[in-house]
């Protein structure tokens, strides 16, 4: 058995922003609100301790040591036939966090898996993430932070099982044992979690609790079939798309051609003559723009109600971006001094054997989820309601509550599972959530007092930010015949993503804003002088799955590939030399890709050449080595072979499906099309047409395996996607002799 190990506090600066923006603890759960929620089929465990602070002092004083996040009531609720029902503290959004967390929490309840349900939470502050102390789905923090916590909760309500059987028996809690879903006792004495739920409610929530040791786990580390898997493959799954209440209407926006342009004339006739149109409001848009929103009995008619508008707009006192002009202003930048993350000695770079220079170019790109972005509201006189898929209920409860002129305590969040979001569904603004609350509010003052549902179309979604930065990196490198970096002088120039966000505060130090040099260096510790520029432009950006090492394992990767082709070594040798005995976790995982795939032992057809790069992020290091080829001028990726240290696989069947999944994410940063582009301050993409995503036939055998560990997980959901692009474009310069310095690829 191991003993609880308690996790860090948040950082002090966020919660002092946080501390204004959330209320100061979770509200104690009525009793009207406990009978009725018991009397639906199923009991709340560790609800009881609302009801036992009628009861004595210590058993207050016991509930008031633990956190909101730290209570079953939250978190367990066990019908009369067995089911548990366990609630996540994330947005579901394909990572599979509906399974993985129920996983760890019935394996210290010791549930029958058969009967183990998932759904999801809200906006109350016991579904924080108990490491940063705020709603959040993201940096792949959801397993790798709610790992104790879920353990905890299960290990208590079994706890809590134990003590109600062994008081229905009148025996000592020591004598018994559970399994299954099932508390066993002497004499063959056997009650199901169904029967002893109830009488469990009565009794204390036990602060202190021992967990299993991960030898004897019997469901943590199966591969386990997803909880969503049959409704998701069968049509029957509802997104926040689905959404759907009584009177129900649905709006969409005009919004501006640039961003944060304003209205100067509005002819709305035409589209007020639309049949099933029920108003067109004028209303306040992200980044200080205007726009009209068109509110109908359902997407069609509001869309042909939008199409019918005249607008005109004033695009005068906004920054129009270019691309291509952008590109020479960001060359120009680089050229001039900048804050420095590292600043190493450079010395020996004019004087090393061997130099190197690269110019690096990454386009903006667009997140597109399959569900484009929206949000229902439900509006009364001192209470709103809102259903979206968010990753960061709070942070949008927050600013709903703002937008709405009501108190935080006064909004509900219901979240609701969403398809995909890759970083969009959380925007410091909130963007899309203020949007659909003032639209909601612009339409119960103008007299229609009816759920309001925002919708997105996928032009919208593409055209309408926010965006992956675009960056450009410069590097000039100086090695020696034996491949061993003498200096490394480097340069990054793109917008910072955390400038105006709670995270600004204390991740972005001496202006270097830390995402965007976050993969830098490391593992290598070479010599390096980085220098960073944040331009500001009028293009909103945001975190794109894996956010910085997007570009700077790219950037890593191909360039040490060059020194080993230059220095005329194995490109696997050269990372484990200078992997040394530092990182075993790096070794291993490369290890493991190289004799999963045959790389070395087996020859390729004709015309394919092996590929390779590692990378860290997010605690996790993934290795691919792929076969590629180029076919009629176009690159083609045959084969991507992925070792993956995550330490703990929770369930294996999710780390191989998101490790794939990332991939393909990373795939599609090659292919001609995927780059999101402007030109006179207006995205020139607006579809899948013009924004290219693999397709079914780009996708490559592909296959994960994952190192054995029994060390606390790490996260998973992102750090597949960084190596993909850069062991593609190793495998086209052996090819072509050509160093693919841009993406997406331009082979000719």
């Amino acid at each position: 058995m191991m003993p609880i190990i308690i996790p860090s506090e948040m950082p002090r600066a966020l919660q002092r922003l946080i501390a204004a923006q959330q209320p100061e603890k979770a509200g104690l759960l009525p009793r009207r609100s406990f009978l009725k929620m018991a009397g639906a089929g199923g009991f709340a465990l560790g609800a009881f301790p609302h009801l036992a602070l009628a009861q004595t002092d210590g058993a207050a004083k016991a509930v008031e040591a633990l956190k909101p996040t730290q209570q079953p009531s939250a978190f367990v609720q066990i019908a009369s036939n067995g089911e548990v029902t366990v609630t996540i503290n994330r947005l579901e959004f394909g990572q599979g966090v509906q399974t993985g967390l129920p996983m760890i929490l019935a394996e210290e309840l010791d549930a029958d898996w058969s009967l183990v349900r998932s759904k999801s939470g809200t906006n109350d502050p016991a579904y924080h993430d108990p490491i940063f102390g705020m709603h959040l789905t993201g940096g792949s923090n959801s397993i790798k932070n709610s790992y104790t916590q879920y353990r905890e909760l299960g290990a208590r309500a079994r706890a809590m099982l134990l003590s109600a059987a062994a008081a229905k028996w009148k025996v000592d809690a020591s004598s018994l044992r559970t399994q299954a879903g099932t508390v066993l006792g002497p004499n063959g004495r056997k009650a199901n979690y169904g029967e002893l739920a109830e009488a469990a409610m009565a009794l204390t929530v036990p602060e202190n609790v021992t967990l299993k040791d991960p030898k004897n786990f019997r469901i943590i580390g199966r591969p386990t079939t997803r909880l969503d898997s049959r409704a998701k493959s069968s049509g029957r799954q509802d997104f926040g798309i689905d959404v759907k209440h009584a009177g129900q209407l649905t709006a969409v926006v005009a919004r501006p051609p640039v961003f944060s342009a304003r209205l100067t004339s509005v002819d709305d006739s035409a589209a007020r003559a639309v049949k099933g149109v029920k108003a067109v409001l004028r209303v306040p848009l992200d980044r200080g723009g205007e726009g009209i929103a068109v509110v109908a009995d359902g997407y069609w008619p509001a869309k042909l109600g939008r199409d019918a508008l005249q607008l005109q707009w004033d695009t005068t006192g906004v920054e129009k971006v270019d691309t291509e002009k952008q590109l020479v202003q960001y060359r120009e930048l680089a050229k001039q001094p900048g804050p420095r993350k590292f600043d190493a000695d450079m010395s020996a770079l004019d004087k090393a054997p061997h130099q190197l220079e690269a110019e690096f170019v990454f386009p903006y790109l667009a997140h597109a989820p399959m569900e484009p972005l929206n949000c229902t509201v439900q509006l009364s006189a001192d209470r709103a309601e809102l259903w979206v898929g968010t990753q960061s209920a709070g942070l949008d409860a927050g600013a709903a509550a703002k937008a709405l002129g009501l108190k935080p305590e006064q909004v509900k969040v219901n979240v609701q599972v969403a398809g995909g979001g890759f970083g969009r569904r959380f925007v410091g603004s909130s963007d899309y959530v203020v949007e659909a609350c003032e639209i909601a509010k612009a339409a119960r003052n103008a007299g229609l007092n009816a759920p309001i549902r925002l919708l997105w179309s996928r032009e919208d979604d593409i055209k309408g930010g926010y965006y992956r930065p675009m960056h450009l990196h410069t590097a000039r490198i100086g090695f020696d015949e034996r491949g061993k970096v003498l200096a490394w002088d480097h340069v990054i120039v793109g917008q910072s993503i955390l400038v105006g966000t709670v995270f600004e505060q204390f991740q972005v130090k001496d202006g270097v804003d830390a995402t965007a040099t976050e993969g830098m260096r490391d593992p290598y510790n070479v010599p390096m002088r980085l220098t960073v520029h944040h331009p500001k432009l009028n293009v909103p950006v945001l975190w794109w799955r894996s956010v910085g090492s997007t570009h700077t394992a790219y950037v890593m990767e191909t360039l040490l590939d060059d020194i080993a082709r230059q220095t005329g070594q194995d490109p696997v040798a050269y990372r484990m030399q200078l992997f040394g005995d530092k990182h075993p976790r790096h070794r291993a995982a490369l290890q493991l890709a190289v004799d999963q795939s045959g790389y070395g032992k087996k020859s390729l057809p004709d015309g394919r050449a092996w590929g390779v790069a590692v990378h860290e992020s997010f605690e996790t290091v993934v290795a691919y080595v792929v076969e590629a080829s180029v076919k009629d001028g176009q690159p083609v990726l045959h084969r991507a072979t992925a070792g993956v240290h995550c330490n703990l696989a929770i369930n294996p069947r999710s780390v191989e499906a998101q490790v794939q999944g990332a991939g393909v994410m990373g795939l599609s940063m090659c292919m001609p099309g995927a780059a999101i582009t402007l030109k006179d301050g207006i995205v020139e993409q607006s579809n899948f047409g013009d924004f290219t995503v693999p397709r079914i036939t780009d996708m490559p055998e592909f296959v994960v395996h994952i190192v054995p560990s029994a060390e606390p997980p790490k996260g998973i959901g992102e750090p597949g996607l960084p190596p993909l692009a850069p062991a593609f474009a190793n495998a086209l310069a052996r090819i072509t002799g050509k160093s693919m310095r841009q993406l997406p690829f331009k082979l000719a």
